[in-house]
């Protein structure tokens, strides 16, 4: 007699022009098929889950995954990365992993392993994983911060020219920025 596959959905998010859904979809694939499971929906989308607990497709595609595990048409969860699903630290990563598991439904990742245990273990490195980035979010902030007074205070003092950051105060030209300088030298990044 053949193993069943199990039911499995796929969550996939970007936040940036920069990134691509596809480029977690490898991954995926190979756990997938590593762990015996049979992918039956995938949820995939361009939109953040920082900002009022994600963007309106964000929230949207949730409900939806939320929806469906309640009906039953998966029993996991595949997420390539944890940050993937929620930016809301600790609590909201919580919140989400128990409200598709009282949906009888399990979150595991692909990128941390140690998401994809017990319940009470899960619970416990959920909480201490999304303090962590928390606090790493919060010096990022702070770093950034810290180069723009630091510049500021350099172009005041007449040790540097030009202006802060981001367009300068009064220019007309509101066109959006092009990304693909960006692009490029992330793809290179990439391939070193």
């Amino acid at each position: 007699m053949q193993d069943q596959l199990i039911p499995a959905a796929v969550w996939q998010r970007v936040s940036t022009e920069e990134q691509r859904a596809a480029n977690q979809a490898p991954d995926i694939a190979r756990f997938a098929e590593h762990h015996g499971l049979q992918v039956v929906r995938t949820f995939a989308m361009d939109d953040s889950a920082w900002k009022d607990g994600g963007g309106p497709e964000y929230r949207t595609q949730l409900k939806a995954a939320m929806d469906a595990a309640w009906r039953g048409e998966f029993k996991i969860l595949i997420v390539w990365a944890l940050d993937r699903i929620t930016r809301e630290g600790a609590e909201g990563a919580l919140r989400l992993i128990r409200q598709f598991r009282e949906r009888g439904c399990t979150v595991i990742s692909v990128q941390e392993p140690w998401l994809n245990g017990t319940p009470e273990i899960v619970d416990v490195l959920v909480a201490f994983a999304g303090w962590m980035a928390e606090q790493e979010s919060a010096r990022r902030s702070e770093r950034i911060k810290a180069g723009i007074a630091r510049r500021k205070a350099d172009i005041e003092a007449g040790r540097l020219t030009g202006h802060v950051g981001g367009r300068k105060p009064g220019s007309k030209d509101k066109r959006p920025r092009r990304t693909e300088g960006y692009l490029r030298r992330w793809e290179q990044y990439r391939a070193a």
